[in-house]
């Protein structure tokens, strides 16, 4: 089956929209365009699917009720231009979907929930309640809370994670592009790539860079970034413009005509390695030697102290680090088993010879995801 098919099929899809493609500086959500998105989500739904939004637009829906011209760049003015525009967009598609007889649940997420493993489950158990109970998950992050950063990294990223998290069968990125092009599509002899089978096809993309003056905050990059990420995880992607969400959810045998699909080029792995890899918050760090390095990536063992030869980071046992080649290149990530300060004395040494209460593995092969493919 194509690309396009498997995501015409998919049981279960998650839709990304960004901010650009439901708002304006003049005059905040704009109705006609959160509708015709709404009509053609709720008409997938009636298709018999589940779907799940990840919507963005709520800095910017409450950029025009506070006064302001342009997106803030201060943190405390973004949090609260924030707080009064997910009211807005939240009653806009309660409103948008009601006409369809569509109940809608607000999800909103934050880093934490992403990166901490509790969180990630909860979040989980959420999602597939509602979906189960024939809702419609609208999700967006939590601007208004966030401390350190605005977002998670971007809600394409936040999409892809998503999409692995509920177990989605496609994942449409809706955009103001109407697909990936190998040059800026702003510029004359720049093409539209219709299919991206295999990573191999991104390296000759050049991409152009955001607008000064755009609402979101994501861009080209983002989305490919989160279309590699999913295809990776055995998830099929298509990325085209809002304009054309209708086609984008066609249900012909054959698929949607538009945009850029992205194949899958990897195999669907568990949820806990998904998160390992790709939302789990790392604390430090693990210098391995040629041999651990063949073992852990090559034949999937676990970790031993005897492979590794150096730390850093401050970090327990739990917490997730990365593990580095002798080039200092991330190979692996995993859970560790030891805390920082307990691994000084047990590193370059073999098995047999520490207490019997640390003959055990330091990152146990089942808690290990490796980052070189």
């Amino acid at each position: 089956m194509s690309t396009r098919a498997r995501i015409a099929a998919a049981r279960r899809v998650v839709v990304k929209v960004g901010s650009s493609s439901l708002t304006s500086l003049d005059g905040g959500l704009d109705p006609a365009r959160l509708q015709a998105l709404v009509d053609a989500l709720a008409a997938r739904r009636e298709g018999g699917s589940q779907v799940v939004l990840v919507s963005s637009g709520a800095i910017a829906a409450g950029l025009a009720p506070l006064g302001l011209t342009r997106r803030p760049r201060d943190l405390a003015t973004q949090q609260a231009a924030a707080s009064v525009g997910q009211l807005l967009l939240a009653e806009a598609y309660a409103a948008a979907f009601a006409r369809h007889g569509q109940p809608i649940g607000q999800v909103l997420l934050t880093a934490d929930d992403m990166i901490r493993r509790a969180h990630y489950r909860n979040a989980q158990r959420t999602l597939e309640r509602l979906l189960g109970l024939g809702v419609l998950p609208v999700v967006n992050e939590n601007d208004t809370v966030v401390t350190d950063e605005i977002r998670v990294g971007d809600n394409d990223r936040l999409a892809a994670l998503v999409a692995h998290l509920i177990g989605a069968d496609g994942l449409v990125l809706l955009s103001d592009v109407d697909g990936l092009y190998d040059g800026d599509p702003r510029l004359p002899g720049s093409r539209l790539l219709s299919e991206v089978d295999a990573p191999a096809d991104l390296e000759a993309v050049r991409v152009a860079r955001a607008r000064a003056d755009s609402l979101g905050t994501g861009g080209m990059a983002t989305k490919i970034t989160a279309a590699a990420m999913a295809a990776a995880a055995g998830i099929p992607v298509l990325l085209a413009s809002a304009d054309d969400v209708v086609a984008a959810l066609d249900v012909a045998e054959a698929g949607p005509k538009v945009g850029t699909a992205f194949r899958p080029s990897g195999r669907r792995m568990s949820a806990r390695r998904f998160w390992l890899r790709h939302a789990a918050d790392v604390r430090g760090a693990l210098d391995l030697d040629a041999g651990a390095v063949a073992a852990v990536i090559g034949r999937r063992r676990s970790l031993l102290a005897a492979g590794i030869h150096g730390i850093s980071g401050d970090f327990v046992a739990g917490d997730v680090v990365d593990l580095m080649d002798p080039d200092g290149v991330v190979v692996a990530r995993g859970v560790v088993g030891f805390d920082a300060a307990e691994l000084p004395e047990l590193i370059g040494r073999r098995t047999r010879d520490l207490a019997p209460e640390q003959r055990r593995e330091v990152v146990h092969a089942d808690d290990l995801v490796p980052m070189t493919s």
